[in-house]
């Protein structure tokens, strides 16, 4: 089947995915509640969506489409607060971050769906591990060749995203020495990745993706795990590499930077991507990754070797003219401060110690979440 027409979506336009943790306020191991959790919740308007995840554990809150921060803010506390007061319920404690510290996948139920059915006979124990918790981003774009440039453009700026967002340095039980370990349970997947190069939309859907889809491999984009995706049928791209953060001010902040950064990358000032500038792309992301806010990555044009900090520090201040006119202005202030001081995976490390256990940092994730003071 072909792939659908490049949807109409009004530029710059955003909404947030996040996929979020369940907790048994018990043990705070991962609970699965989720069918539980979604006929409570049905019972009454949501100021959003809420679907299950691939486990039962887990559950994807979506906001509405936005223009500005502000209000996209607004809805997320609102979404935050109805799930706390279902939660409470129900006795469920609800947190964000990239991975829960101890859960074991092994212990995971796959939910009742028939998508996430076909996903757990296909790869096997890799669906169980992927109870892993992310932020997607949607950007809407003007056109198809639109939605091509800001996806490759956009390269350059994925450590970024990363490391602002890190919140996975626990797996299994075990520090990763990662900052944001969930991604490598997402490169474990044959289709993850980076989109192949194109700037044109017509080469990638009646080329690429016909080609692909007459190997039998994929059936459509959902298929594809790539890090940043075309996603035709709401005429948007999406971005998919940030963990799923300790809150949903950051949530909210992450999303209107993105919204800044393609408003400046649509001006065309910078030199256009080329497909030369992925020859750095895996290390760069690695280094976020790995070290977080402390990487140090590789400029894809001059090969400069910079402080991932400094460059995000440097192109948020670049964004302020681009954060003023979208009325975004705080979100870039609060991942400003972030760069400056501590990232959530840091945060949770700290709060390790702090507690004295596994346990007390999940309880300080779900305190967190509720919007009580990160105590650092």
């Amino acid at each position: 089947m072909p792939l659908e027409p490049f949807g109409q979506s009004a530029a710059l336009t955003f909404g947030v995915e996040l996929e979020l943790q369940l907790v048994n306020l018990s043990d705070y191991d991962l609970t699965a509640a989720s069918p539980d959790l979604l006929h409570l919740l049905n019972k009454k308007p949501f100021p959003g969506n809420v679907t299950p995840e691939i486990t039962e554990s887990m559950i994807e809150i979506n906001s509405s489409v936005h223009t500005h921060h502000g209000p996209l803010l607004e809805q997320l506390q609102e979404i935050r607060d109805t799930l706390i007061t279902a939660g409470d319920k129900l006795n469920i404690g609800i947190a964000g971050g990239g991975t829960h510290p101890f859960q074991q996948w092994s212990s995971q139920k796959i939910f009742s769906k028939p998508r996430f059915q076909e996903i757990s006979e296909l790869y096997g124990y890799l669906a169980k591990q992927f109870t892993i918790f992310g932020q997607h981003v949607h950007i809407g774009c003007a056109s198809g060749d639109d939605a091509m440039f800001l996806l490759h453009s956009l390269n350059r700026y994925i450590p970024h995203f990363i490391a602002l967002s890190a919140s996975s340095p626990y797996v299994q039980g075990r520090d990763t020495l990662f900052d944001s370990a969930r991604l490598n349970s997402v490169f474990a997947f044959p289709m993850s990745g980076r989109a192949p190069f194109t700037l044109s939309w017509d080469q990638f859907s009646n080329e690429y993706f016909a080609k692909m889809e007459n190997t039998g491999i994929i059936k459509s984009m959902k298929d594809f795990y790539w890090d940043i995706r075309p996603k035709p049928e709401f005429g948007t791209i999406e971005l998919r590499v940030c963990d799923t953060p300790l809150t949903v001010e950051r949530a909210a902040a992450l999303a209107a930077y993105l919204q800044a950064l393609c408003r400046y990358l649509l001006e065309r000032k910078e030199v256009p991507p080329v497909e030369d500038d992925y020859l750095v792309y895996n290390y760069n992301r690695f280094q976020a990754c790995r070290f977080g806010l402390d990487g140090a990555i590789t400029h894809p044009k001059t090969y400069e070797t910079m402080s991932l900090r400094e460059d995000i520090m440097t192109t948020l201040r670049k964004m302020e003219p681009h954060a003023e006119a979208l009325g975004s202005t705080p979100a870039l202030k609060h991942l400003s401060d972030v760069a400056k001081q501590w990232s959530d995976a840091q945060y949770l490390r700290k709060q390790r110690n702090v507690q004295g256990s596994a346990e007390g940092m999940v309880d300080s994730a779900i305190r967190c979440f509720r919007g009580e003071p990160m105590n650092y």
